[in-house]
């Protein structure tokens, strides 16, 4: 990691954004991804108790997604075709595979949750990375492939190299590296509640650096 080019990403946005992640401009910008909501909403529809109902585990699926902001119209169209045309074994295998995700083998889940998927052309960092990081705000993070691409460019991070198919390894390494990565930023660029304001910084602040 190139620490010096970390430093120069807070320098360059606290000049951009003197009150860091506070601004008015940012808070606008982030109230529209209305985490709170969606988090609360995950928490219940992916009660332990639901994964009894593999139906209404895939119909909570599509419902989050489709009251995300960050998931692409189109992705939202082909998971509803999607899981419309799974039967009930896939719809199954599906919700095991959710349920290892969020609570028990989270490798096994991603596998297993990337194999059904991809038979839809529909195994994406964005879909897979969502549920839990709703489910986790704190811990968990929101893999958007541009955002992630251009954080292991910017930041030289070598032990990193993205691929378009999700992987528990890849995400299991970028995960400890944006921790650590959070643990050097200035404290008002991060938040105990919510990971996605320190990729929002990270983000922003490349473009910024970019321009120039």
């Amino acid at each position: 990691m190139n620490i010096e080019k970390l430093k120069d990403l807070e320098s360059e946005f606290f000049y951009e954004y003197p009150k860091g992640l506070e601004d008015e401009r940012l808070l606008k910008l982030i109230k529209k991804f209305n985490p709170e909501k969606l988090e609360q909403l995950s928490k219940e529809l992916f009660k332990k108790e639901n994964f009894s109902q593999p139906e209404l585990i895939c119909e909570a699926f599509v419902k989050v997604v489709y009251k995300s902001v960050v998931i692409s119209f189109y992705d939202k169209m082909k998971l509803r075709d999607a899981f419309k045309e799974m039967g009930m074994y896939e719809k199954d295998i599906f919700s095991i595979a959710l349920y290892d995700l969020l609570y028990e083998n989270k490798k096994e889940g991603y596998e297993s949750i990337v194999e059904v998927l991809g038979k839809y052309n529909l195994a994406k960092w964005t879909l897979i990375s969502l549920i839990p990081y709703y489910m986790d705000r704190a811990k968990e993070y929101f893999v958007k492939p541009t955002t992630a691409k251009s954080i292991i460019s910017y930041l030289e991070l070598s032990n990193l190299q993205y691929k378009p198919k999700p992987s528990y390894q890849f995400y299991k390494e970028y995960k400890k590296t944006l921790d650590e990565v959070k643990s050097k930023v200035n404290k008002s660029l991060k938040s105990k509640e919510d990971n996605i304001q320190m990729t929002a910084f990270l983000r922003i602040a490349i473009k910024i650096c970019e321009i120039e």
